[in-house]
């Protein structure tokens, strides 16, 4: 190849990275990208991305435990949706209702609990408690008795049918749970690692927060008795 015709060669080379690079610029700036094939490597995620826009919008602070955040709860909404999905389509119950019945589960035999003790350890209020107990007790799979330990209060137990769609999900997610194909990735130290990592944030932060989850449900009796004794227009 002549002298000139490889200076050419070159030239359009250059010119046609140049435009690729203007053009992956460009992207970047107005958020579009182009469709691509989706890679299954280990790491690689839409979130990548969302790092990327925060970093460059405020590449001066330290947004590690932010990001970390917006992992989890990433994580969070991917493993409820799955969740959701096979509890809906298998035994016509929300995943947050089969939370309680596993809950009730794994407390052992004779599979009952205090609907106190419920909403504190799935970290909702008692007023949804309340409302998801009165939907597995319609549906047959739980009921309330008094408490005999408590006189005026009830627990909730597990009905026979109740037991036995808990006992069905526990296998089946057992043996295809939604972060399996993910899991397969990774080592068995990684997987280790992993889970000794998110025990100890969650040991953390439920030492901090469990007390103001506890303290809104003292404070909002008090809030709404305290609306209800607003004088009505017509005293005034």
């Amino acid at each position: 190849m002549s002298p000139t015709a490889t200076k050419q060669a070159t030239s359009a080379r250059t010119r046609k990275k140049t435009v690729s690079t203007r053009a992956e610029a460009g992207r970047a700036e107005t958020g579009r990208a182009e469709p691509a094939a989706k890679s299954h490597s280990p790491g690689s995620s839409l979130v990548d991305f969302i790092n990327l826009q925060w970093q460059r919008e405020y590449g001066n602070l330290d947004l590690s435990n932010f990001l970390l955040a917006v992992y989890f709860m990433r994580l969070g909404t991917l493993v409820e949706l799955a969740f959701d999905k096979m509890c809906q389509e298998r035994w016509g119950i929300s995943g947050s209702d089969m939370r309680v019945l596993l809950a009730l589960r794994r407390s052992g035999h004779p599979y009952a609990k205090r609907p106190t003790d419920l909403y504190r350890s799935l970290l909702v209020t008692s007023g949804a408690i309340t409302k998801k107990i009165d939907r597995l007790a319609s549906l047959g799979m739980v009921e309330r008795q008094s408490d005999p330990c408590h006189g005026g209060g009830s627990i909730v137990l597990l009905t026979r049918k109740g037991l036995d769609v808990v006992e069905k999900a526990i296998v089946k997610l057992a043996e295809e749970s939604s972060i399996a194909p993910a899991m397969a990735h990774f080592t068995e130290a990684e997987r280790a690692s992993g889970t000794e990592f998110c025990l100890r944030t969650l040991a953390l932060m439920e030492e901090l927060n469990t007390p103001a989850i506890e303290d809104t449900e003292n404070i909002a009796p008090k809030s709404r008795t305290k609306a209800t004794r607003r004088p009505s227009s017509n005293s005034r």
